[in-house]
């Protein structure tokens, strides 16, 4: 299995397990706070529990006090023992809770009244003398107290001492483990069942991870197969996410890709094509040239002649070749008036004939002017050429319905019907001539076309009315 790695050496880890690390960590805080959050909730209801109990249970013996009836006398009670005696048998303690009476001078070893129920011995505060005493000495009412045994919470009242009799105390003690035990239980199991949903969300998060970036995973796979052979695959686009825009984005850049290259590979063949002919004509009369000053003269004309012929040809493909481009055209707001007067002014020189300003748009449009320029004077030239002296040429410009057109109209021979869908292609002059043979590499339409189709528009052929042939640049307007 192949490993990828950093440029530095270190192993790659992919964006499925960065994700899915993340999301764990993530769910694990929060699991765990969660868990933290409720244990410390748990034991606060434990602490606040036990407290409402401690305060509860001095609250009725305090009440006791003055109120108390000896059973045997029908009066109140003479001593501190026979108070506590009394009340403890007739109470019934929680099973973490110690109801205990002491006896005795604080800071002596008291003596202890205590009720008569199981209770473990290990724990019982009855049992601890040192606490007890510690506890009778307190002169705090509510305590806390920490023993080998185990944290203990109490609480106690005070008995005056009687005719004759020692002072007492009335202690309620709790001892938390128990309750606190339930909370650390529950904390338990909560980590426990966090554990169990983290892994069930490794699981889910993995599948998951892996469907949601499965088209990147795509894209990195037809990215890799990728040719300048094979520009045609494409990633399929599901849903309307972030990673259907990807797709989406990444389909767009192959479809550039695969114009470009195949420009690329059209100008390649078009100029090995068209240059091939005039290249073994340079080449066969280099060869046969011979010591004849006359004939040394008439190749280098011819030579030139060719040489002139391709670097035109050249120059054209390479205008072709960037049409392609967005920068192709550079629209502004032109004058259309003025650019067709510009225009009939500067293809009057083109050749000797009837040239004709037909009619003017005078409207305000987005558009090249140097290419519709060069376009229109592609179009006059190529009127020129399948026209004879005195032969009548039109130029003008008109609008309609949201659209404007510029045209050029020639009174020729025309173009036959099964020529009309190839003169626009390149190196197509048509299955038939008109007029006069002409040597150009039958790019000059295709210009044109380009320049029309860079602004959106296109470039339409039509009859003329009385014979030859128009050529019409329609641009779609805003209004």
């Amino acid at each position: 299995m192949t490993v990828s790695r950093s440029p530095l050496g270190f192993p790659r880890i992919s964006a499925r397990v960065r994700i899915l690390l993340w999301l764990l960590v993530v769910m694990a805080v929060a699991l765990g706070a969660v868990a933290v959050t409720v244990r410390s909730i748990l034991q606060r209801d434990v602490d606040h529990r036990i407290s409402q109990l401690l305060t509860q249970e001095t609250g009725e013996f305090a009440n006791f006090v003055p109120q108390g009836v000896d059973p045997d006398t029908g009066g109140r009670f003479d001593t501190a023992d026979r108070l506590l005696r009394i009340y403890l048998q007739r109470q019934y303690a929680d099973p973490d809770e110690e109801l205990l009476g002491l006896t005795g001078p604080a800071g002596d070893r008291p003596d202890v009244i205590r009720q008569r129920r199981d209770f473990p011995p290990d724990t019982a505060l009855w049992r601890d003398t040192d606490a007890l005493t510690r506890i009778r000495a307190s002169q705090d009412s509510f305590g806390t107290l920490e023993r080998p045994q185990g944290e203990l919470r109490w609480a106690k009242v005070e008995i005056g001492p009687s005719a004759g009799g020692q002072p007492g105390a009335f202690v309620v003690a709790f001892h938390p483990e128990r309750e606190r035990a339930v909370a650390d239980k529950t904390f338990w199991m909560l980590l426990a069942l966090s554990g169990v949903a983290l892994l069930m969300t490794t699981g889910i998060g993995w599948a998951v991870a892996g469907r949601i970036l499965a088209p990147v995973r795509l894209v990195r796979t037809t990215a890799a197969e990728l040719t300048e052979q094979d520009l045609t695959r494409r990633i399929p686009v599901e849903g309307r996410d972030d990673i259907a825009a990807l797709a989406e984005t990444f389909n767009a850049m192959l479809d550039r890709l695969e114009r470009a290259f195949a420009a690329q590979r059209v100008f390649v063949d078009d100029a090995g094509h068209e240059l091939r002919t005039p290249i073994t004509i340079v080449r066969g009369h280099l060869e046969l040239m011979g010591d004849d000053p006359a004939d040394r003269e008439e190749t280098v004309r011819l030579v030139t002649d060719e040489l002139d012929r391709m670097s035109r040809i050249v120059e054209d493909l390479l205008l072709l070749a960037g049409a392609e481009r967005p920068d192709f055209v550079r629209p502004e707001p032109v004058q259309l008036a003025e650019l067709t007067a510009d225009v009939f002014v500067k293809v009057r020189t083109l050749g000797e004939r009837e040239w004709q300003l037909d009619g003017v748009e005078d409207r305000e449009v987005r558009l090249d002017p140097q290419r519709m320029t060069q376009a229109m004077v592609q179009l006059a030239q190529n009127a020129v050429q399948h026209t004879v002296p005195g032969q009548r040429i039109r130029v003008g410009s008109r609008a309609d319905a949201g659209r404007v057109e510029l045209y050029v109209a020639d009174h020729g021979p025309g173009i036959p019907p099964e020529d009309a869908e190839v003169i626009f292609e390149r190196f197509r002059r048509g299955t038939s001539r008109r007029g006069t043979r002409t040597s150009g590499a039958g790019l000059g339409l295709a210009i044109v076309k380009a320049i029309a189709e860079g602004h959106h528009g296109r470039v339409e052929l039509r009859r003329t009315e009385g014979g030859g042939a128009t050529f019409v640049l329609t641009l779609e307007t805003d209004s």
